[in-house]
């Protein structure tokens, strides 16, 4: 028998009353008044033997009724048990362990490593397992077949063995990935006959960075369980340093500032912290550090200033930042390399100076400005003369405006035809010619018009490349810029012309016309002042960018990574050919060799400095790979988040186990109410109750028959 409410069985105490009750005695039970005493003072007459139960059967009826009572609260149910389903023949598990960064702190990696062997241990010997351990990738250490192999008293010892030449390295956690990939291979029944029920046991401290959201709507393989051994840090505070990026504020010739991120965990207790520069060759920091308060379950961004370079005979690259005040140092430092300058060149053929304010020069050139990014030079050449080969292969971008020659125009027709991208922008009627060249055809119509008042873009295509960055409805209104002239051009007669943007009046504002591999982009009026507004609108500026960057000028190298990225080399210079062309030196000093075939670096395992040399020592690039942001995420996910998401948790996790009890109690619910025994524990009580009524009635009958006097 069970009780749904066991507590109501505490108020069954209450027996102690009647029985005590009972026991004490301070009068006799006869009492016989004498007038010749009425003025003295009552004493109670002494007892002369100890305390006795007397009248057993009616403290029994008493004490009864009370526990009765008691037991009719507590809801008394028969239990029925559950029977769980149990296979003998033994199961099929991969054992999932965690080495990815955040492993690397105090205590995990030793409480992973005896979590995984009392797993082990505990395989009986109708069990196959598998051992596997995954960060941002899946690499196994014991598989089935191994297992399987080896003799039953011997399995637990080989797959330790093999757990103890592996330590956690600075990948991030790829728990979704990795679960998924384990339940693919428990799906899969080759060579598996009987199958047997699957499971996955996981070995992680499950921090909020593990992107467990790619199990997200997978279908799971029926009968396989998914338990979790989480792991607790000794030590909750934590503060991480991450890079947010550059400014560009500092001039290009000035020393940058490099923006970091200190982020604090939300159970820190510690809020002072201290940023600073470390030496490229030890661990000395450069002073004065840059202080900063991050209160518990904040992020403050700082910008640190890079220092002096050194002397004039000696140069110091400072590449690393350091976080200072923090008991977890994994994820404590930051390595920068700043992205080298793309140079471009844009070649402007054209009449006018570049110190008269009314022309298109005076604004082309102050549009393109200096970045420690990016640095774009104009350079003239006479439109009258033929362009210097040189000059035409370098250039990035083609700008004509006004007295191209018809020589110069066939020269760079032929430059367009090779993959070159040029604008003209048409100054008057009399460009007809020069741009008939230029495009290869006969002859080009151009007439001069003025509108009454002015001219809007009416229409413009946003999903050409030059309006994409455009497209955005915030940056999307051209109708503040007016045009007081531009030239009518029937883009119908030029073969395969595209009108991106045209005039309120229909008349098209610019167009585009492919020639060879390279295209023509017409502009039907100026920007300068005298033609139109262009040039004096927040437009011009990123409008040309866009133009410089679809006719294939560099964009920024990337320099910063991520443990386990793809380093790219394929845009380094190409150094002569042979069987190891590229050498790439990492943070400890190894060097691997490519082949002149291999254009990309997959083993950037650890953060740090990497650097790209060719076989006679020259230093062709530098990449920085720093630890994931997502490891510093580092508050336990719930198992909730793992229902939420369908994975199908064993019943020996701690949501399991509060889900298998809440159905127990449900359960128990429903048998008490079906039962409704205390329904006869009540009618028990009352007849109870009338017994002891009729028998107390009794015995004060019998005592008062025995005190009268006998007459």
């Amino acid at each position: 028998m069970s009780f749904f409410a066991p507590l109501f069985l505490i108020g069954a105490l209450a027996i102690a009353g009647p029985i005590v009750f009972h026991l004490i005695r301070r009068t006799t039970r006869e009492r016989t008044i004498f007038s010749s005493l009425m003025f003295l003072q009552p004493t109670p007459p002494k007892l002369t033997r100890r305390s006795r139960l007397e009248h057993i059967l009616l403290l029994i009826f008493r004490c009864a009724v009370l526990i009765l009572f008691a037991l009719a609260f507590a809801r008394p149910f028969f239990k029925k048990p559950i029977v769980e389903s149990s296979s003998s023949s033994g199961r099929r598990t991969i054992v999932l362990v965690d080495v990815s960064a955040s492993m690397r702190r105090a205590n995990l990696w030793a409480d992973a490593r005896e979590h995984a062997a009392a797993i082990l241990r505990r395989a009986s010997p109708g069990d196959q397992v598998a051992l596997w351990t995954f960060d941002r990738k899946i690499t196994p250490i014991v598989t089935f077949e191994e297992w399987n192999r080896a003799a039953i008293n011997a399995r637990a010892a080989l797959a330790l063995d093999r757990l103890a030449t592996v330590s956690p390295g600075w990948a991030s956690t790829r728990v979704g990935d990795a679960v998924l990939q384990a339940a693919e291979a428990l799906g899969d029944s080759t060579g598996n006959s009987p199958k047997l029920p699957g499971q996955i046991i996981l070995v992680t401290d499950l921090q909020e960075g593990s992107h467990a959201e790619t199990l997200q709507g997978y279908e799971w393989p029926k009968g396989l369980e998914l338990a979790v051994e989480i792991l607790k840090p000794k030590r909750a505070n934590n503060a991480a340093l991450q890079l947010a990026g550059d400014t560009d504020e500092a001039g290009p010739r000035t020393n940058a500032a490099v923006r970091v991120r200190v982020t604090n965990a939300a159970d820190s207790k510690k809020e002072q912290f201290k940023v600073s520069w470390m030496q490229p060759a030890g661990k000395a920091l450069v002073d004065p550090p840059v202080q900063l308060y991050v209160p518990a379950g904040q992020s403050r961004i700082a910008a640190i200033a890079v220092p002096s370079a050194g002397t004039s005979n000696t140069t110091i690259a400072f590449n690393r930042l350091l976080l200072q005040g923090d008991d977890e140092d994994f994820d404590n430092t930051v390595f920068v390399i700043p992205p080298a300058q793309a140079k471009m060149s844009v070649l402007y053929l054209g009449n006018d100076s570049a110190a008269d304010s009314k022309k298109p020069l005076y604004f082309l050139q102050r549009a393109f400005q200096e970045t420690r990014r990016q640095e774009v030079k104009v350079q003239l050449a006479s439109p009258g003369a033929p362009v210097a080969a040189a000059a035409l292969d370098a250039a990035t971008l083609l700008i004509a405006t006004d007295g191209l020659s018809t020589e110069s125009a066939r020269s760079l027709h032929e430059q367009i035809a090779g993959g070159k991208t040029l604008l003209f922008a048409l100054q008057n009627a009399s460009a007809a010619a020069p741009l008939a060249a230029v495009l290869g055809i006969e002859r080009v119509a151009v007439e001069d018009l003025k509108p009454a008042s002015y001219a809007m873009l009416g229409e413009i295509d946003f999903r050409h490349p030059v309006f994409a960055p455009f497209a955005d409805p915030r940056f999307s209104d051209f109708t503040k810029i007016h045009f007081w002239k531009y030239r009518h051009v029937d883009a119908s007669t030029i073969p395969a012309a595209r009108i991106i943007a045209s005039f309120d009046s229909g008349d098209p504002a610019l167009f585009e016309v492919p020639v060879g591999k390279g295209r023509v982009l017409v502009l039907t009026s100026g920007w300068q002042p005298e033609d139109s507004q262009l040039a004096l609108s927040t437009k011009f500026v990123p409008l040309l960018y866009s133009l410089l960057e679809e006719s294939g000028a560099p964009a920024p190298g990337v320099t910063q990574y991520r443990v386990g990225d793809v380093l790219p080399f394929s845009a380094l210079a190409a150094p002569a050919a042979g069987t190891n062309a590229l050498i790439v030196r990492g943070p400890d000093g190894s060097a691997t060799r490519l082949t002149s075939a291999e254009t990309n670096f997959s083993n950037a395992t650890l953060p740090g400095i990497y650097t790209v040399e060719d076989p006679g020592g020259r230093k062709l690039a530098e990449f920085a790979v720093n630890l994931d942001e997502s490891e510093s995420r580092l508050i336990p996910l719930q198992l909730d988040e793992f229902e939420k998401l369908g994975a199908p948790l064993a019943h020996n996790s701690p949501s399991a186990v509060a889900q298998t009890a809440t159905k127990i109690r449900l359960r128990n619910a429903e048998l008490e109410q079906r039962q409704k025994l205390w329904r006869w524990v009540i009618l028990a009580t009352f007849a109870l109750l009338l017994a002891e009524t009729w028998l107390a009635g009794r015995t004060a009958r019998t005592i008062v028959t025995q005190g009268a006097p006998s007459s």
